[in-house]
């Protein structure tokens, strides 16, 4: 019998970029399942179809309250454009709990705009640490944690940040990755002939993903990150969905549709990730796409000093590299072929993430303080 006192509290999802929609899902889901009052504010951070609704689908997310349509603009623009638009919600929606996801501008809005107005928040991917404050993430990382009344991670490692930062070992809960639980989800379903044959692909390729800052915003990064492409597409065509941040910069310096290179544009997340689970090698810097190749075993190079996600080089398929290093990392891995990952594999990376965070929510609604014996056991 499902506890009434579940549905008297509205806990309402805060979402902007389509790595959000892929961590909620499971969350929303498990909530869901037990009988909780939900609702989900999409702040348009993603506003391109290609980007959001249609994650919508393949997610089988419910329709949001509201959509602020906040779309591009520099940090600041976004992030104030976000904190008005944020406010209003949440002075007519009077949520319970509030639950933000990873580390983009919607989030750091959003936890800003809570802790104003006294409203409890939850952050799901918590305590992740790249220790490099020249990423706007690490910056959104550190100052959600920091305001976050319950802090649910995805891995051991982000447990000693969080200690290390002062947090309440009373407000953190070892979970594993919802991120992965939609992977589970969606296996079934990832077959990359369809987008091989759609996208004119035979033989052997691989696909790319670019879009941090560092690597794009500055020209002569972004001509030393498209020359080391342009390197391994000398290799093996090279697919590149491409993320609309970045696009005009990348394409001066060279990051066009040709034999080798094919530029397509973002794909939906089961065709995505059928494409990348049929690929020799991905090259990127995007964080999400780190744990997913982990999981599907396709190796993966990532074109930056560093990782807020660690796990996935000791556990996974995953390595760091500069451009420089990257034609010849690229060559090494097409002659290695498939990888697999660790026989040990991420703590808690099961697909009961979603079900987890769902149960410690539906405690925290009822009153009641998980002891620290139960914490990161839930389910």
């Amino acid at each position: 019998m499902r506890d009434s006192r579940l549905n008297d509290t509205l806990v309402l999802h805060v979402l902007g970029a389509r790595p959000n929609f892929v961590k909620a899902a499971p969350v929303i889901s498990g909530l869901a399942e037990l009988g909780v009052r939900q609702g989900l504010i999409h702040t348009g951070q993603h506003y391109d179809a290609l980007m959001s609704d249609v994650f919508f689908v393949d997610l089988n997310l419910p329709e949001p309250l509201a959509n602020l349509a906040v779309g591009s603009g520099t940090h600041a623009q976004q992030t104030a454009t976000l904190l008005t638009g944020l406010e209003e919600v949440m002075l007519r929606e009077q949520p319970g709990l509030v639950v933000v996801y990873g580390d983009v501008n919607s989030t750091l809005a959003a936890i800003l705009v809570c802790a104003k107005l006294g409203i409890p928040t939850a952050h799901v991917e918590a305590g992740l640490r790249s220790f490099d404050r020249s990423m706007p993430e690490e910056v959104n990382r550190i100052v959600t944690d920091a305001l976050a009344d319950i802090l649910f991670c995805t891995s051991p490692d982000a447990l000693s940040h969080l200690a290390h930062e002062g947090i309440s070992p009373s407000k953190v809960h070892l979970v594993g990755n919802p991120m992965i639980d939609s992977l589970f989800s969606a296996l079934p379903k990832l077959d990359p002939a369809p987008v091989q044959e759609r996208l004119g692909l035979s033989g052997r390729y691989a696909v790319g993903t670019l879009h941090r800052p560092a690597n794009v915003d500055d020209p002569a990064s972004a001509k030393e990150l498209v020359d080391a492409v342009l390197g391994v597409a000398e290799q093996v065509p090279v697919v590149v969905p491409l993320h609309p941040r970045g696009r005009q910069r990348l394409a001066e310096a060279g990051l066009v549709d040709g034999p080798a290179l094919k530029i397509v544009e973002p794909l939906g997340y089961v065709d995505f990730l059928s494409l990348v689970r049929g690929a020799a090698l991905v090259l990127t810097d995007s964080g999400g796409v780190q744990e997913e190749t982990t999981m599907l075993g396709v190796p993966c190079l990532t074109i930056r000093p560093n990782t807020e996600r660690p796990i996935t080089v000791t556990h996974g398929t995953n390595r760091l590299v500069t451009p420089a290093q990257l034609p010849a990392a690229a060559a090494q891995a097409l002659v290695d072929g498939a990888s697999t990952p660790s026989e040990e594999l991420p703590v808690l990376w099961d697909g009961k993430s979603g079900l987890r965070i769902a149960r410690v929510v539906a405690a925290w609604l009822r009153g009641e303080n998980l002891s620290p014996a139960a914490r990161g056991t839930v389910g």
